[in-house]
């Protein structure tokens, strides 16, 4: 044994503690990973997204309208919360419209659809009759019902044609029509045409695209072939062609893509670059709730079509991708029902209605953004306009209830017992307290569960 220098045998060092093994922390990981996905693999998820995202996402869409609205309402010489209290008037009847929508079973839902579309037809026909019809920003949609309260019933257009266009291909799948071409496009496509006629001869582009969203989707989830696809893609996209040639103001809206001066050249970009403007200053946490510059007369429809650059100059890049992350997870749920279903119903409605919300938060998102043309479409649930909200909070409506009919789901939500008796007396003596809870407790634990989710 070696010897130091004064002659005594060297002290042993205590062993190094081993460090904290590498597959320990894997380990950790995938557990991590593993209950997360079982948690996201839960019945009920579907449920809970479209409920909490479209609950947060007009929440938060009611406090950015008071606050880009405030400045457009004092220049016009009104309160400061005219535009808001309107929002919430809107948002307060779009939420009985969800409940009543979310509660109503399946059949009702078809019954309407016809109703439904013959209305919507009505009214759009009747915004066209002189000293009816409303014209707004060189656009006759509007209907007005006296002192400032106006609808648009092309926004009930597409909650017609969803309704009645999953009615129709669920009555042919269960026909077995949809194999042949003639029964998958008619009447779909001559009645979807007849809408988007209706709409652009008020010249409502934005509407119109998604309108064409959602005949597009309906004929993705009833199976059609790629070379039908792609002949009615054609078609629709030689008319958008030929309309936008045939307008000046549509084809200004296309040279101002990719536009970093107000006046580039002979075209006016101004509403385009200061939306890129307001977002370009909002930074990281933005200026502040009710800090916006823009606002102040720099920005055209703050309030309205470009109130996501309102969002990103006042709560920054956190701001919007919290908009975007709670648009995303809407999308997934919707997408999630319709995969789930086995009601052929069910899957073309939310299908439809899914692309519905996710085409016109894509086309509203990427026009203020710079990467498309401004269509005038607003951010669903979000920018100021009870017609844009009602069917769309009706829309939401159907997504619960379909949510809710998953079979998964409507046992998950059975098994939810209240946390005690509905007798004040049951199950023992004494306070009565106690055991009513431990009665409801025992049949949790007794409960048989599928899957162990609520």
């Amino acid at each position: 044994m070696p010897t130091s220098r004064t002659g005594r045998p060297p002290t042993p060092r205590a062993p190094k503690r081993p460090a904290a093994p590498r597959l320990a922390r894997e380990n950790r990981v995938l557990s991590l990973y593993a209950r997360a996905r079982r948690g996201w693999d839960r019945p009920l998820t579907a449920y809970y997204l479209i409920l909490g995202g479209s609950l947060l996402i007009t929440v938060l869409g009611l406090v950015m309208v008071y606050s880009a609205s405030q400045i457009t309402a004092l220049q016009m010489s009104l309160p400061g919360s005219y535009f808001f209290r309107k929002q919430l008037l809107a948002a307060g009847i779009g939420t009985g419209l969800l409940l009543a929508a979310s509660r109503m079973p399946v059949r009702l839902h078809r019954a309407l659809a016809y109703p439904i579309l013959a209305g919507a037809v009505f009214l759009m026909i009747l915004v066209q009759i002189p000293g009816i019809g409303v014209s707004v920003n060189g656009n006759q949609n509007w209907i007005s019902l006296g002192g400032s309260f106006q609808i648009q019933p092309s926004e009930f257009g597409k909650l017609a044609l969803v309704l009645w266009g999953a009615d129709l291909l669920a009555r042919k799948q269960d026909r077995k029509l949809l194999t042949q071409w003639k029964h998958m496009l008619v009447p779909l496509v001559p009645a979807a045409f007849m809408l988007l006629g209706l709409i652009m001869i008020g010249g409502d582009m934005g509407t119109a695209i998604i309108l064409t969203a959602i005949l597009f989707g309906l004929l993705w989830l009833a199976g059609a072939p790629t070379r039908l696809f792609a002949g009615v893609l054609s078609i629709a996209a030689v008319l958008g062609l030929i309309l936008i040639k045939t307008s000046p103001n549509r084809m200004a809206r296309l040279q101002c893509l990719g536009a970093t001066e107000p006046q580039s050249g002979p075209v006016d970009c101004w509403q385009a670059v200061h939306g890129i403007y307001a977002l370009a200053s909002g930074g990281i946490f933005g200026s502040g709730l009710g800090a916006s510059v823009e606002k102040w007369g720099q920005l055209p429809e703050a309030h309205t079509d470009f109130i996501f650059a309102v969002t990103g100059e006042e709560l920054g890049l956190a701001g919007t991708l919290s908009v975007l992350a709670l648009f995303a997870a809407l999308g997934y749920a919707g997408i999630r029902v319709a995969g789930r279903t086995e009601d052929p119903f069910v899957r073309y409605a939310a299908g439809g209605v899914t692309t519905w919300i996710t085409a016109q938060a894509v086309i509203n998102i990427g026009a203020v953004l710079g990467l498309l043309p401004i269509a005038g479409v607003p951010l669903p649930l979000f920018s100021y306009g009870g017609s844009a909200l009602l069917p769309t909070m009706f829309a939401i409506g159907l997504l619960i209830a379909f949510a809710r009919e998953d079979p998964a789901a409507r046992m998950a939500l059975a098994m939810r017992q209240p946390r005690f008796g509905r007798k004040r007396g049951a199950g023992g003596t004494g306070s009565g307290r106690s055991p009513r809870r431990w009665n409801t407790m025992r049949r949790r634990a007794s409960a048989a569960r599928s899957s162990g989710e609520r």
